[in-house]
């Protein structure tokens, strides 16, 4: 039976584009192949000798960096593109690290087997190959991903430059750390684990091993915190290498505008001041538009801000009692333009709306434009969300200062070598955190699902969701008892908060 038109122009399609992930992943084979030239040599090793491997490659490294000029091939302050080396060693480096990547990962698998009981799949090895490349593996949950990143991880671990595998809970890096740090640890190298609140101590010594497993906000905020330093002697952290991050959608999609942000409270209390501009702002006159000189304001609406005619500020100075509305210490005008700001283009059950918190005290809180949904716990900054308050008079809560900032993606721009994992479908277009570059994204196609896939369980009713919670921790003592059941906890903003009938 001959094809319709819709599958030969299906067929035709799928060879014009279609293609291109299969060849980029069948572009990495050669890797596997040889990986697997190596199997049974290595399967023959004993431990001690399986363990100095690491000592051989570490010397094979050592011996082609020994002559290598330390020349620079791009100075610091131009941006590297992909596939540019800043020095001659990292070129060398490179090159030296994709020719020993076949036997490398062959002494993972192998250790693999013997420490974790747990053999690495062709797949996988391809996966670790992608990541060593500085690609997106896309797999699937339960597709191996812990012990994929084990892969790069070991190779650019041999560098001593130190390896970052980024996880998304400090449950996850801790986890890892111990499970995966078994393999590691039989090969003779270090693992470390960044968390909260660790001594300055432990976490430099925990930055100086091989290997370092910890959350994306804990190696974040760790470079802010180093950033505040006073002396080089100081830092925790050393110049950054090699990052695994999984799931890179969370982190570098979702996340990757997100301020990370360390901030303090002023030395000074100007709360009397905002109760005061709040008082002066009605008694200023609004004009229709910026060519109204008959007025002591104009609202620019597209620019979202406030202008103080020369009128406006002489009044102002006036009903204040100052003579400079432009005092370097009190900046007068500052508070008064936010004042106006806050009557002007914050509107009540708009842009914000006034609830009790946890402490039974009124506050403002704003409201996402585009969801509708509160934003607890967010804040406007310069004194904004202060006038609001004083405007509303509701407690004015102190405007806290911003000591250090970054995003996501500005911190992962700083690896030389970044790669990431994730069970999302990405799109090709999704931007990598290198300068100029367009990620690519392979998508590991397995021989067989190593995951176990359920179909979902929906409720209309807390009621009936309880009951699906009891019907599957039942499940879970029985023939399902291998398969982890995950309960979520209750939304932490009921639906009805946010309008929305349920």
């Amino acid at each position: 039976m001959s094809e319709s038109w819709e599958e030969r122009t299906r067929t035709w399609l799928k060879g014009l584009f279609g293609e291109s992930n299969e060849r980029r992943v069948k572009s990495l084979q050669q890797y596997v192949v040889r990986a697997n030239s190596f199997e049974q040599a290595i399967e023959k090793l004993t431990d001690d000798e399986l363990k100095g491997k690491t000592g051989e490659f570490k010397r094979i490294i050592d011996n082609a960096l020994k002559d290598v000029p330390d020349v620079k091939l791009i100075p610091d302050d131009v941006p590297k593109m992909p596939g540019q080396f800043r020095t001659q060693k990292d070129k060398v480096l490179e090159q030296v690290l994709e020719e020993m990547l076949p036997e490398a990962f062959a002494v993972v698998r192998e250790t693999g087997k013997r420490v974790l009981g747990m053999r690495h799949f062709d797949v996988q090895l391809m996966g670790g190959a992608a990541l060593h490349f500085n690609k997106i593996a896309e797999m699937r949950t339960g597709e191996g991903k812990t012990l994929v990143a084990t892969l790069p991880s070991y190779l650019n671990g041999l560098t001593g430059r130190g390896v970052h595998v980024v996880t998304v809970n400090d449950y996850l890096a801790k986890r890892d750390s111990e499970w995966m740090g078994r393999l590691h640890n039989f090969l003779g190298l270090s693992v470390g684990l960044i968390y909260s609140h660790q001594p300055d101590e432990e976490k430099y010594a925990a930055y100086r091993t091989d290997i370092s497993y910890g959350t994306n906000h804990e190696f974040g905020f760790d470079y802010l915190r180093d950033n505040m330093r006073k002396s080089l002697d100081q830092l925790v952290q050393r110049p950054y290498y090699f990052s695994v991050v999984d799931e890179v959608d969370n982190i570098l999609i979702d996340e990757a505008r997100t301020p990370l942000i360390i901030s303090g409270f002023p030395t000074e209390s100007f709360t009397d001041l905002y109760v005061s501009m709040s008082k002066v702002a009605p008694q200023l006159e609004k004009g229709a538009d910026k060519e109204d000189e008959d007025c002591d304001y104009w609202v620019d609406e597209k620019g979202h801000n406030i202008l103080l005619t020369e009128r406006g500020q002489d009044r102002a100075e006036e009903i204040l009692g100052v003579s400079d509305l432009f005092d370097m210490h009190y900046n007068y005008h500052h508070h008064l333009v936010q004042a106006l700001k806050a009557k002007e283009l914050y509107k009540l059950d708009v842009n914000y709306v006034i609830k009790p918190n946890e402490e039974g005290k009124l506050e403002a809180v704003i409201v996402d434009e585009f969801t509708g949904r509160m934003m607890q716990g967010r804040r406007w900054s310069d004194g904004l969300h202060q006038a609001v308050e004083a405007k509303e008079g509701v407690p004015i809560q102190e405007e806290t200062l911003t000591y250090a900032s970054i995003t996501y993606q500005n911190l992962f721009r700083l690896y030389p070598k970044l790669s990431g994992m994730t069970g999302a479908v990405l799109s090709l277009g999704f931007n990598f955190p290198a300068k100029g570059k367009e990620a690519e994204i392979l998508k590991m196609e397995t021989a067989e699902n190593l995951g176990i896939e359920m179909n979902a369980w929906i409720s209309i009713d807390t009621s009936g969701k309880v009951t699906i919670i009891n019907h599957r921790a039942e499940m879970g003592q029985g023939s399902y008892q291998a398969v982890p059941q995950i309960i979520a906890e209750e939304l932490e903003v009921n639906l009805d908060d946010v309008r929305i009938v349920f």
